[in-house]
């Protein structure tokens, strides 16, 4: 058979008596609604590429602002404490002592010039009757460098009563002196002098021991100018520990046990 015959045949050409011809088997015919249709992109508009990274670089804002935030609330909580503590020796209420922190010595062992200016204050303080004892606080920690017993005698040799200048010789930073003005010396009440870049941090540190305190913030004008932005810089630094010291409830290097030198004072005087 040719191939012609053999193609007419498959088309219909009756086959053997008997036979059941089919039609040759046809796709199925499938509704337009069926077919998938694949749609034209649709025009995102000029925007949609970044929505992504300025996602991403809101969330970086976000957490660095909140990073910033976070920084800064110790530094302000500080600083304010202080501020609203801050007195002028002409403004500065009546209290039964004033505190002064430490500030090195000269080789000769003598008060350093900051450490003098704070001194002077005190003196200044107890003269014009606002202050019955002075609290003299440092480092007595090593051999030939004993700041309490330097401030007790440059007091004393500018007409303060030896009886009216209590020493503690474990004031070994600004948190330590506070704390055990108020724990081991009882003072409730207090006048910090130190010098004016300082003073804030002193007022919060006293503040958070229990004692009610104002400040006088003295001059912190020095002949090595250097050195003054050095601990300037350091203040920052330092604000941050008394935030933690004082959020904490941190104990004194050496806290010891009660000592009566301050009541006594104020008894005799």
């Amino acid at each position: 058979m040719s191939i012609d015959a053999d193609a007419q045949a498959d088309e219909g050409t009756p086959g053997p008596p008997g036979t059941v011809r089919t039609a040759a088997a046809q796709p199925a015919a499938v509704p337009d609604d069926a077919v998938p249709q694949q749609s034209a992109p649709q025009d995102a508009g000029p925007h949609h590429a970044s929505r992504p990274p300025r996602r991403r670089a809101r969330r970086r804002l976000l957490v660095a602002a909140a990073l910033v935030v976070l920084l800064l609330v110790p530094l302000a909580w500080v600083q304010g404490t202080g501020q609203a503590g801050l007195r002028t020796l002409e403004t500065v209420d009546d209290a039964p002592v004033a505190l002064v922190f430490g500030a090195g010595l000269r080789p000769d062992g003598s008060p350093s010039t900051y450490l003098r200016r704070r001194l002077d204050a005190a003196q200044s303080l107890y003269d014009a009757g606002k202050v019955s004892v002075v609290l003299v606080s440092g480092d007595n920690g090593s051999v030939g460098h004993d700041e309490p017993t330097a401030m007790h005698d440059y007091l004393v040799g500018a007409g303060v009563p030896s009886a009216s200048v209590v020493l503690d010789y474990a004031g070994f930073d600004t948190h330590d002196t506070c704390v055990r003005a108020h724990r081991v010396f009882g003072v409730d009440a207090a006048v910090v002098l130190t010098q004016d870049y300082h003073v804030r941090r002193a007022v919060f540190s006293c503040t958070a021991a229990g004692i009610d305190t104002q400040g006088v913030g003295v001059s912190s004008a020095s002949v090595q100018p250097e050195q003054l932005t050095q601990w300037k810089l350091r203040e920052v630094a330092a604000s941050y520990k008394a935030w933690w010291d004082g959020l904490t409830g941190r104990d004194p290097v050496y806290l010891g046990p009660a000592e009566t030198g301050v009541q006594d004072a104020l008894r005799g005087s």
